[in-house]
């Protein structure tokens, strides 16, 4: 009988310490910082412009993030900011912290960044023109330790296999095949935060489905974060599990993307929903009103 009530007990215990430890490892789960932190930053140009207002976001694991707004906004700013390219354009981060993985990186140059994990994808897609794919698409992979292999380059061609059919210099690519071959580049260098902006910049409305139906694919598949800097606002929001908004330089609305679709300015001044009628004396009245702010 003492045999059998140790051994029961024992059990009991192993149980209740197998318990205590899920607990705890999944407490310790939870409390893992998301992948990118921006809080409160400013940042400022030639030492006297003030372009970014107390800009905060906050991109989850494994999440598409939508950050929107009009032309001169702020958003490319946000993203060089976390990207470490402000300095190219005598821009600084003068206050705030952003950090990546709960690690500050608000300080590093852009090639420390790149080896953390972060890869900004820039407007206009700045691919090397003189180079092949092939050369373009090494480059990416720049800041590893090894070359990429042979399965790096299958990884990029099966999401987009038009660029292994292309053997020429990158210049003569179309604009969606230099569009491909920018994220590809980025795809290279096995990311955990891919910065995209303004992907749909130039491409016709097929290539536009076509390359946000693979950004998808790419979140899902490979379970890289991406912050999405995008003016076809309805295309985003598509794909984005959340969202901003920004204007002159500050988040004036945030939210999933759900709630911004659903929102009545959302929808009127940047998904074109809204009620043809209204007259541009209205819309002045809203610039004034600002309901959202």
């Amino acid at each position: 009988m003492s045999n059998g009530a140790d051994t029961a007990a024992a059990g009991t215990g192993t149980a209740a310490g197998s318990a205590a430890g899920t607990a705890a490892g999944t407490a310790a789960g939870a409390a893992a910082p998301p992948c990118l932190e921006v809080e409160n930053i400013e940042v400022v140009y030639n030492d006297v412009v003030l372009v970014l207002q107390g800009v905060s976001l906050t991109v989850p694991r494994g999440s598409i993030v939508a950050l929107l707004g009009a032309n001169g906004a702020g958003k490319s700013t946000t993203l060089k900011a976390v990207s470490g390219l402000l300095a190219t354009e005598d821009g600084a981060v003068t206050r705030g912290a952003i950090r990546l993985d709960g690690d500050a990186i608000t300080s590093l140059p852009p090639d420390r960044i790149v080896a953390r994990g972060v890869f900004q994808v820039m407007e206009g897609r700045r691919i090397i023109e003189d180079m092949t794919v092939t050369e373009n698409l090494r480059m990416g992979g720049y800041s590893r330790p090894r070359d990429p292999g042979a399965d790096e380059y299958d990884m990029v061609y099966g999401y987009f296999p038009r660029l292994k059919e292309r053997r020429g210099l990158a210049g003569y690519l179309s604009g969606g095949e230099q569009q491909m071959l920018a994220i590809g580049r980025a795809l290279m260098a096995r990311p955990k935060l891919i910065l995209l902006d303004e992907p749909s910049m130039g491409l016709s409305p097929l290539l536009v489905d076509e390359v946000f139906e693979i950004i998808a694919r790419i979140n899902r598949e490979q379970g890289i974060s991406i912050l999405l800097v995008e003016q076809n606002s309805r295309m985003a929001l598509k794909v984005a599990r959340s969202g901003y908004i920004m204007e002159n330089g500050k988040v004036v609305l945030e939210g999933t993307s759900d709630e911004l679709r659903d929102n009545e300015d959302v929808r009127e001044f940047y998904l074109g929903q809204g009620d043809a009628e209204r007259s541009f004396r209205n819309l002045k009245s809203y610039r004034r009103r600002k309901r959202w702010l």
